[in-house]
């Protein structure tokens, strides 16, 4: 456990850059993967760019053009490597983002409606305002079949521009621009589909039809294993490939339909049961049984998605870069491109178009009350991830070369592409900088705390109408809060009834691997009038916060069990507890324990003398002619 003891007092530290922890798991991992996939994609395009104004730049041509087959008997399938990456790799690719939708859509991020309404209403416009920019701009010939170029964003370069350009301490933001990349990939594939496909080979459709009905049946088939998956997945790809439509939509459509649904209680409580039965007969045939009970309490999408999505950000886009970034800039093609409708249409339409569309359309919906922003985020970084969505790269890349059959156009609208992704981010940069100059939109963690303490909500020690606060954001596996709780007490037997103590949740499961569900279960037994009493045992069992403990714990204290635990399993206050580590972020606290004196988050050591003068300091203040005490509303069942 780091100490921080030359700048800070001893706390757990959160991530160095982005509080994650108030999202469900599965999307902290999305989160994290797709920015740490951001570096190996840059990486790769200036390889790529490299070798291709390189003395080698004929081998590069070359390699990217070996052609490969797959034979089986007298069927075979020949494609370049550049078309087996792009046909065949990048599906894999968009069958992430299609299972990342539909696990989203049915019990994560995307469930309330008020959310999507805003992004999925900017994607649409992210794509009309884009295109009709470059259309305007390249309006005739085989230029005008470009304009699918500027439609789509660039989901890991999108998340790794916010992280170096944007607000350091916004985790919403950050989701409200996965969001938004995500609807925008999705609408990129349905244009292929429409606008950038063959023609149709019908009998090659109704196979992939089928295939399609095959998936959906198979939930219903109590089929759940995932070669199952894949072997329908195949079928549908070369169904797609002989049908004359792009097969990266057999990933999306494959994506959107397995199913996602959160672990069944009979299904945990008989994996939990055999693996029992193995732990006291350590036999092969009980080995099997409890690794397929456990694979199958976990949803098809989530086991699918754990698999692939690293293979996908980490291996597969990097590829896709390194074969189509690749552009020769001599010979006079950078001059040819700077004065191409083709170069100036894709920057415009990306550079220009998506700050327009996007930022305008956002801004458009909450003003009509067609949805809402998330808390925390602003007019002025909306506009700032608005600009940062015309980082188009590997979806534009694709289409460019689908779009174009001139290999100069091809050419042309790649050094757009990439020109247009570094405008983009410097606009994003400048846009976070102006607001936060002149809209008081922070770029750093911010120090008054937000929302202000509310007695019908907050956990609260002491008189809720106290003349001072203290504020603590916890964790309970954390041992600098464990050591913090004698400070407390102190202080609460110091002030007495003038001090209410406040307590919030900050878990932070990348420490703490059970810090979450603690936090929960002591929801729980809030539930049922016990907050404090649970607070309290869990603080003096901090090395004991496994489930079984947890549920231990509430049978010591005479709560319902059955009904806590019903709760724990089902997630009914992980809201609840998502909420206070929104809170904290929103307030700048980014470490456990983290405390507010009154609505001022504090810096430096918190023992008791310290806390005390910082007490002492708000009573003289509110004491002063002319202020007003604070007071704060009526009591709360919540107060110990």
């Amino acid at each position: 456990m780091p100490r921080l003891a030359a700048r800070a007092p001893d706390e757990t530290r959160a991530g160095r850059r982005v509080l994650l922890q108030q999202l469900a798991e599965p999307l902290r991992t999305f989160l994290s993967t797709e920015t740490g996939s951001a570096g190996l994609l840059l990486a790769a395009a200036l390889v790529a760019l490299a070798w291709a104004n390189s003395p080698l730049s004929g081998a590069y041509e070359s390699f990217w053009t070996t052609e490969m087959s797959v034979r089986i008997g007298d069927a075979d399938l020949t494609k370049d490597l550049r078309h087996w990456v792009n046909d065949g790799l990048m599906v894999l690719f968009f069958l992430v983002v299609g299972l990342e939708v539909r696990r989203e859509l049915t019990m994560g991020e995307l469930t309330d409606r008020r959310v999507v309404t805003v992004p999925a209403v900017a994607a649409l416009a992210g794509m009309v305002v884009p295109a009709a920019i470059y259309l305007a701009i390249s309006p005739g010939g085989g230029a005008a079949s470009g304009w699918g170029v500027v439609i789509a964003s660039d989901t890991a370069f999108m998340l790794g521009a916010l992280a170096i350009v944007g607000p350091g301490h916004s985790t919403s933001l950050r989701v409200f621009v996965l969001t938004l990349a995500i609807f925008d990939d999705v609408v990129a594939v349905v244009v292929i589909a429409l606008f950038y496909s063959d023609g149709v080979d019908w009998v090659a459709l109704v196979v992939a039809a089928a295939c399609v009905l095959t998936l959906l049946a198979l939930p219903r088939l109590n089929v759940w294993r995932g070669p199952a998956y894949s072997l329908i997945g195949v079928g549908l790809w070369v169904a797609m490939v002989e049908s004359g439509l792009h097969p990266i939509v057999a990933g999306v459509a494959m994506g959107l339909l397995i199913s996602a649904h959160p672990p069944r209680r009979e299904e945990v409580e008989r994996a939990a049961s055999l693996a029992g039965a193995f732990r006291q007969s350590p036999v092969p045939s009980l080995a099997r049984m409890a690794k397929l009970s456990v694979e199958r309490a976990v949803s098809p999408n989530e086991r699918l998605q754990a698999n692939l999505h690293p293979w996908s950000s980490y291996v597969i886009v990097p590829i896709f870069a390194l074969a189509n970034a690749g552009i020769d800039l001599r010979g006079g093609v950078l001059g040819e491109a700077v004065s191409s409708p083709v170069t100036w249409g894709v920057v415009a339409g990306l550079a220009v178009g998506k700050l327009i569309g996007v930022g305008g359309a956002c801004l458009g919906a909450v003003g009509l009350g067609l949805g809402r922003l998330p808390r925390g985020v602003g007019p002025g970084q909306v506009l700032g991830g608005a600009a940062l969505s015309g980082i188009g790269f590997t979806v534009s890349l694709l289409i460019v070369e689908l779009a174009f059959d001139s290999p100069a156009l091809r050419e042309q609208a790649k050094v757009g592409v990439l020109a247009a992704a570094l405008a983009a981010l410097i606009a994003g940069g400048a846009i976070f900088r102006l607001a936060a100059v002149l809209l008081g939109e922070p770029m750093a963690p911010p120090t008054v705390l937000a929302p202000p303490v509310d007695p019908g909500r907050d956990h609260i020690r002491g008189p809720v109408d106290a003349p001072l606060t203290l504020l603590e954001f916890a964790d309970f596996g954390c041992p600098f809060c464990g050591q913090a709780t004698g400070m407390v007490d102190e202080l609460r037997r110091r002030f007495g009834d003038e001090l209410r103590y406040v307590f919030r949740h900050l878990p932070l499961p990348d420490a703490h691997p059970y810090a979450e569900l603690a936090a929960q279960a002591s929801e729980a037994a809030a539930a049922q009038g016990r907050f404090w009493a649970y607070h309290d045992v869990l603080f003096t069992h901090q090395d004991q916060l496994e489930p079984e403990d947890l549920l231990g714990y509430a049978g010591e204290l005479d709560l319902d069990v059955e009904r806590f635990a019903r709760e724990l399993e089902e997630g009914v206050h992980s809201p609840r507890v998502r909420e206070d580590v929104a809170s904290a972020e929103a307030s700048g606290a980014r470490a456990t324990p983290t405390f507010f004196v009154g609505d001022r988050r504090h810096v430096g050591p918190y023992d008791a003398q310290t806390m005390a003068r910082e007490l002492d300091a708000t009573r003289a203040r509110a004491d002063r002619p002319g202020s007003t005490r604070p007071r704060s509303g009526a009591p709360s069942s919540r107060m110990g």
